[in-house]
């Protein structure tokens, strides 16, 4: 059941066309600034600009407020089809509009400049008031559809952005603003951007001893602290457990392979920009991996297949490397080497709907218990004026079809977007909301015809025909590191008991109850629970404040009466004081919270 698309809705509009209002208010302060582009965006819009000097915070104060004032004007928005010859004389003055009017004609260019479309004859503009730009819409009918009485705008601080994200080429000022139909939407907007910052991943890593990025290391290569390394870890051996009942094969690859492999699956040179340059070895090229699944492939192929043999799951944690901007690197959301769940299941075509099934099951399995239960897919398919892509035009629309079908005999709301595709094939993304309302894509599935034609995998039919296989990619987390940055913030580093790498402390009232700290530590870890006894000279006040702010579900305070009636006093990392109970009626009700994978901590 497709959804109605974002940018097919009111908000978007709106965003776009206030985009364009804070433009003119800007273009009144600054009149000798440059402009590049200005797209709506998640949660708002933004405008890049070549400044003539740096932008103060009283010019955000200003701009805010003349764009108040030009809101409350009823300014229409009229299109209007230019040629390129007049585009050019409109926007003599300014050079990235010159820039891009050159791609568009060349062929249309998205709003980094990319080419998605062939060579346009003609060109649109819109305006309203004072202010033109080039654009292609849409936009509300008038500034009253945005008046300030009833929709408030807010614009973040500048920042830098280069222009089409080509660090070699100029710097210029990007202008953040958001847009909301009501004021109360503007102000749960900003509740969420304080929070934010609270649930920062890369301040919460450090404060909590998961992970740290180390210059010497390098930039976008993260170190696991054991904290870290056991939350991870968890992670994964769940999954695999999950994997394995479901009848997926354990593999292990090389972290790199020789060129000629990722020229044949396509990767090598197709997406060359982010790949490392190849490492000579003894006359051969090697490449860091950039994917896994050609090495999957040629385990495939290493034997002959029956039909009898299919389907076939490959899974494998494997560490995959790509070249990434400096600016662009951010915590373990965006980094240089990262490790996919990665499965690639080689299946019959008449096993490929219940096959496609049973992977997004195991997907919404994943999200749900992990709390993450907002969520939407996206069909991403080919541009077909795109030359990225690879593979016949007959096998890309089979493979669409079948996703599609799937789709819609699980009942998933989705949307279809073109040019979300991967290079080989289409693919069904989960766009997860996390508890600030913030999307992220997650967990995906892949279609492709393609990869099997080009390695000539093949299995034999009951009539000992030789036939291709179809081939099945999936990623549940995805990016592990990126995974865990977006359940840091989604928990706020207090991470439901039986992901947290400390699961209870043991904290002994004084000296004297070092030993029976000690007891109940051993009782705890027997019975399989990740916990510490606290056994260090400090005050106990001190070490329950330490180890709240570490955000460790149970306290378990132990004293004279304790040790006399083998009892824990239990206290919340909420600071919920539960009191005393029997030992062995606590290591119960913790042991179910943490085998149920519940989010609950209280027992």
């Amino acid at each position: 059941m497709p959804e109605e698309r974002y940018e097919e809705s009111q908000l978007y509009k709106i965003r776009h066309s206030a985009a364009h209002v804070m433009a003119e208010a800007m273009l009144e302060r600054f009149p000798e600034a440059k402009i590049a582009i200005g797209p709506p965006i998640e949660d708002g819009f933004y405008y890049d600009f070549d400044l003539p000097a740096a932008i103060s915070d009283e010019d955000i104060k200003w701009v805010e407020r003349r764009m108040k004032k030009l809101l409350s004007g009823r300014h229409e928005f009229t299109m209007r089809e230019i040629s390129a010859e007049e585009a050019r004389k409109l926007f003599q003055d300014q050079p990235y509009k010159l820039e891009l009017i050159d791609d568009l004609v060349k062929g249309r260019v998205d709003d980094n400049g990319n080419p998605i479309a062939e060579p346009a004859n003609s060109l649109t503009i819109y305006t309203q008031n004072n202010f033109t730009d080039l654009c292609r819409g849409p936009h509300v009918a008038s500034t009253k559809d945005i008046n300030p009485k009833a929709v408030s705008i807010s614009l973040r601080p500048p920042a830098g952005a280069y222009w089409r994200g080509d660090e070699t080429r100029q710097q210029l000022t990007r202008i953040y603003g958001t847009a909301w139909q009501t004021p109360d939407e503007l102000a749960d907007y900003r509740r969420r951007l304080e929070e934010a910052i609270k649930r920062d991943h890369r301040v919460l890593g450090e404060k909590l001893d998961l992970f740290i990025i180390d210059s010497m290391v390098g930039k976008g290569l993260p170190l696991w602290l054991p904290d870290g390394a056991t939350l991870r870890d968890t992670l994964e051996r769940w999954l695999r457990d999950i994997q394995i009942e479901r009848g997926y094969l354990p593999v292990v690859t090389p972290h790199l392979g020789n060129i000629e492999l990722y020229k044949t699956s396509g990767h090598y040179p197709y997406y060359s920009d982010s790949q490392y340059t190849p490492i000579d070895v003894d006359g051969d090229e090697f490449l860091l991996r950039p994917m896994n699944c050609p090495h999957h492939c040629r385990i495939y192929s290493s034997q002959p297949r029956s039909y009898r043999d299919l389907p076939l799951r490959y899974a494998e944690f494997g560490t995959v490397y790509r070249y990434e901007q400096s600016g662009e690197l951010r915590g373990l959301t965006r980094v240089r080497g990262f490790t996919v769940d990665d499965a690639h299941l080689f299946v019959r075509p008449d096993q490929l709907l219940d096959e496609f099934k049973g992977v997004v099951n195991l997907i919404q399995h994943v999200f749900g218990s992990l709390g993450m239960d907002d969520f939407r897919a996206r069909i991403g398919t080919r541009d077909p004026d795109s030359d990225k892509y690879v593979g016949d035009n007959a096998l890309w629309e089979t493979a669409t079809v079948a996703i599609v079908e799937a789709c819609d005999a699980l009942g998933l709301d989705y949307h279809i977007e073109p040019g979300e595709a991967a290079f080989y094939g289409p693919k069904l993304d989960f766009i997860v909301r996390d508890v600030l309302k913030r999307e992220w894509q997650l967990g995906t599935v892949q279609v492709d015809y393609n990869l099997p034609q080009r390695f000539d995998l093949e299995y034999v039919n009951h009539d000992n025909e030789r036939l291709r296989p179809v081939m099945i990619h999936r990623a549940p987390f995805g990016s592990l590191e990126r995974f865990i940055g977006i359940l840091i913030e989604h928990f706020a580093g207090a991470f439901p008991p039986w992901l947290a790498p400390t699961q209870a402390i043991i904290i002994p009232i004084r000296e004297s109850h070092n030993a029976y700290a000690s007891e109940v530590e051993a009782l705890l870890k027997a019975r399989g629970m990740r916990v510490k006894a606290d056994l260090q000279d400090r005050n106990m006040r001190s070490k329950i404040r330490q180890h709240r702010r570490m955000n460790i579900p149970w306290l378990l305070i132990v004293g004279d009466r304790d040790i006399e009636n083998r009892t824990v006093s239990v206290r919340l990392r909420s600071d919920e004081d539960l009191g005393a109970m029997p030992l062995e009626d606590f290591a119960d009700g913790a042991l179910n919270l943490i085998e149920s994978q519940s989010q609950e901590i209280l027992l």
